[in-house]
């Protein structure tokens, strides 16, 4: 544990900035998992404002550097397929 004052405060801020991290990537992958599970039960109107949730969801954890922006397009990419997939 730091005994300087600026070190303490650089630890909590850390422990913060992890913690609403993780959230944020929690909730993408929850959004991506519910976009595959109701395009696995060929549910395609549900599945298609899902795809709008989980890909508001990549593009924003992209903006805020959590993940690479290409991984965000290859991922949304791959759910975009899937939905063409099914309605097609």
């Amino acid at each position: 544990m730091p005994n300087i004052k600026s070190a303490i405060k650089r630890v909590k801020t850390n422990d913060a900035r992890r913690a609403h991290n993780a959230q944020i990537k929690s909730s993408m992958r929850s959004a991506i998992k519910t976009f595959e599970a109701l395009v696995a039960s060929k549910d395609a109107d549900n599945a298609t404002s899902a795809f709008a949730v989980a890909s508001k969801k990549l593009d924003k954890a992209a903006r805020k550097g959590l993940i690479h922006k290409n991984v965000a397009a290859r991922q949304k990419s791959r759910l975009a397929k899937q939905l063409n997939s099914l309605t097609a």
